[in-house]
């Protein structure tokens, strides 16, 4: 594939990923509170998705961890609120096994390469764990919202997930300033602002 279509697969993610967060916005706006509908999670999904390809095909391991970590969360999130029985079951099935896919695809190929991912040209060692600190720290908030859900046995998005959210935010666009990506930044940037809202709205429950 040629740059331009990498990238438009990055920009196709980071555009849902923040569709999702602008709806998640409006509707918590009229409510005033912070609310978690479906379409968050199915737009999650998909956009997660899409980024692990993005990230596979720039040979990027810190973007593939960052979606590899949350990816079943997202599942599990619409399986709380019921809308995952209601999709079809080979989309379930091929949702599932897909990340095992890339790799049995990537071997069989033989385009997989350890020494790719890990002595990148672009990315210095220093980047990269800066770049998957970034990705963890920002992923942790699914893992806070998804025991704290667990514990609630609904979906919901709870003060924690918003702070967690705009410090990984944040250090993830300082590795988007550093790699030089035009995706991580465009889809971070926007997601600042509507994180710090939501902390606010937080707030004022």
């Amino acid at each position: 594939m040629s740059s331009w279509q990498i990238y438009a697969v990055g920009l196709i993610a980071q555009l849902l990923f923040s569709g999702r967060l602008l709806f998640q916005w409006i509707l918590s706006e009229k409510h005033k509170k912070v609310l978690t509908p479906s379409l968050f999670w199915k737009l999650s999904l998909l956009a997660s998705f899409l980024l692990f390809v993005y990230g596979y095909l720039r040979a990027d391991f810190a973007i593939m961890l960052g979606q590899a970590i949350t990816y079943f969360i997202y599942i599990r999130n619409l399986q709380l609120q019921g809308e995952w029985q209601k999709a079809p079951f080979l989309l379930r099935t091929f949702l599932y096994i897909f990340p095992l896919l890339i790799v049995v695809y990537s071997y069989n190929n033989n385009s997989y390469d350890i020494q790719k991912l890990f002595n990148n040209d672009a990315i210095p060692i220093w980047l990269l764990l800066l770049g998957s600190a970034a990705q963890i720290i920002f992923n942790l908030r699914f893992f806070y919202q998804w025991i704290y859900s667990e514990r609630k046995k609904k979906s919901s998005l709870p003060m924690g997930f918003w702070v967690l959210s705009l410090i990984g935010a944040l250090l993830i666009l300082g590795y988007a300033v550093l790699r030089k990506d035009p995706v991580l930044f465009i889809g971070h940037i926007t997601g600042c602002f509507i994180y710090i809202r939501n902390i606010t709205l937080s707030k004022n429950k």
